[in-house]
């Protein structure tokens, strides 16, 4: 299989150091992608703690959205590596080369990184809450009922504990997108990855989606979040980062890279936008 050229980490296990606590969640070095011709990602990095929230900004095609797929393997990056909680996605080290995965254990790999796309990506034929039952069981094969009684609580966790026999369609988009946030949480992820989450929905139903998200937040869970909300990378992130072109141009707390960004694009994307 196809790999990226890149050398793995040359540490102990997979990516891993004796010392865990020491790692980042997230660990992203000189990672590539192209399409065709067209090179999307271009030796981006990116570390992300553990409990932390990074926002990312940037214009459309700048590879926002394509570097969270690569975070979970969604799309194989050309060169570079990236590491989850001490492991690399989608790929053993031997040696100081990188040999990709099967698709089982990239699929194992995934339940410990929930993703929330910008769409919902419900399954119409199912209840709201089939919607939610459906991974735990059929990827971790835990007890349908102690799955269910966990979706019921996740359900009432982001305020539609009254719509667990309603179908997608009889949802707003914004109960959708929540019905979505709680099914990534039903895996019991150790990191979230949202990918511009409001962009579908009407201006009046952002509010209940980050409302949801803020509030995990609050309670420690690391997350990436793809979005063009200003005000919220500023009360909820960590980290922002504004990537232009493929590259991170600026990266830092939201006080710096927001009201005094050093980057010209950085600034002239804020003008436009704030």
């Amino acid at each position: 299989m196809s790999a990226p050229t890149t050398p793995a980490p040359a540490d102990g296990t997979n990516g891993a150091t004796t010392d865990e606590a020491a790692l980042p969640m997230v660990d992203v070095r000189s990672v590539h992608k192209s399409f065709g011709s067209l090179e999307v990602l271009k030796g981006v990095d990116l570390q992300v703690r553990v409990g932390e929230v990074t926002v990312v900004l940037g214009p459309s095609g700048s590879g926002k959205s394509t570097l969270l797929r690569t975070i979970n393997h969604l799309e194989k990056v050309d060169q570079g590596w990236i590491s989850v909680d001490g492991s690399l996605i989608g790929y053993r080290r031997s040696g100081d080369k990188l040999y990709e995965l099967r698709e089982r254990e990239i699929l194992r790999q995934r339940t410990r990184i929930g993703f929330v796309f910008q769409n919902f990506n419900l399954f119409p034929h199912l209840t709201v809450l089939e919607n939610i039952v459906e991974a735990p069981v059929s990827a971790l094969r835990r007890p349908r009922k102690d799955v269910t009684a966990a979706a019921r609580r996740l359900l009432d966790r982001v305020g539609l504990a009254e719509k667990a026999d309603a179908y997608p369609k009889q949802l707003s988009g914004g109960q959708q997108q929540r019905v979505a946030i709680a099914r990534a949480l039903a895996l019991e992820p150790r990191l979230l990855l949202f990918d511009e989450p409001t962009s579908a929905l009407d201006p009046e139903l952002v509010g209940e989606v980050l409302d949801v998200i803020k509030d995990l937040a609050h309670q420690g869970t690391t997350m990436i979040v793809v979005t063009h909300e200003i005000g919220f990378a500023r009360e909820v992130a960590d980290t922002v980062v504004f990537m232009d072109d493929g590259r991170i141009v600026e990266q830092g707390a939201p006080g710096d890279a927001l009201d005094t960004p050093r980057h010209e694009r950085t600034r002239a994307f804020l003008s436009k936008v704030l």
